[in-house]
């Protein structure tokens, strides 16, 4: 589980740089030890290069916009989501408000269908929601008789934990690191 977390780790600070997840002291190595993700060919007769496609600046998408899925009880698994991690469902009136993400990195990995990454090989995915305080989630949960696992390793990109939602559904909690101090 490490190497596939540390693959999908260097894969994002290829996307979102590496100054950006590592420390200063830390970006000689990462440039060292880190291969650039492979990207598939564009397709025939178009010229795409350093996300620019025919000359114009390619548009991209912004973030994810929703994330949709099968429940066997959706009401009261959606509950359950807000109750305990606070992501609301779609509100169902004007005067509702949907969920609202705070600004930062997002992982989008697909991983190899024999992968172990989350766990059950039944689960085709896995929620990994960023945290503020990893130990103040994982206590506010276990309080509420959710059994959380916390990774004691901590690694240059942040603290982990896992948990699972009452469907069996795999979640990763994931604090990044702090900034480092400007010298």
């Amino acid at each position: 589980m490490r190497f596939q977390r540390r693959q999908l780790l260097r894969t994002l600070s290829f996307a979102f740089g590496s100054s950006f997840i590592l420390g200063r002291n830390q970006l000689g190595i990462a440039a060292q030890t880190a291969a650039p993700p492979k990207l598939s060919p564009p397709p025939a007769g178009v010229a795409v290069r350093d996300g620019i496609a025919g000359g114009t600046e390619m548009e991209k998408v912004t973030g994810i916009g929703g994330f949709f899925f099968r429940a066997k009880d959706p009401k009261a698994l959606g509950l359950w989501y807000q109750q305990h991690l606070g992501v609301s469902v779609i509100p169902t009136s004007s005067e509702d408000s949907a969920w609202q993400q705070e600004a930062g990195p997002t992982a989008f990995a697909p991983f190899k269908e024999t992968s172990d990454y989350f766990g059950d090989p039944q689960k085709v995915w896995m929620l990994n929601f960023r945290v503020r305080d990893l130990d103040k989630m994982a206590a506010q949960l276990q309080a509420a008789g959710i059994a959380v696992k916390i990774d004691p390793q901590s690694s240059p990109y942040g603290r982990f934990a896992r948990l699972h939602d009452p469907e069996g559904n795999p979640i990763e909690l994931w604090q990044p690191p702090k900034p480092a101090a400007p010298r």
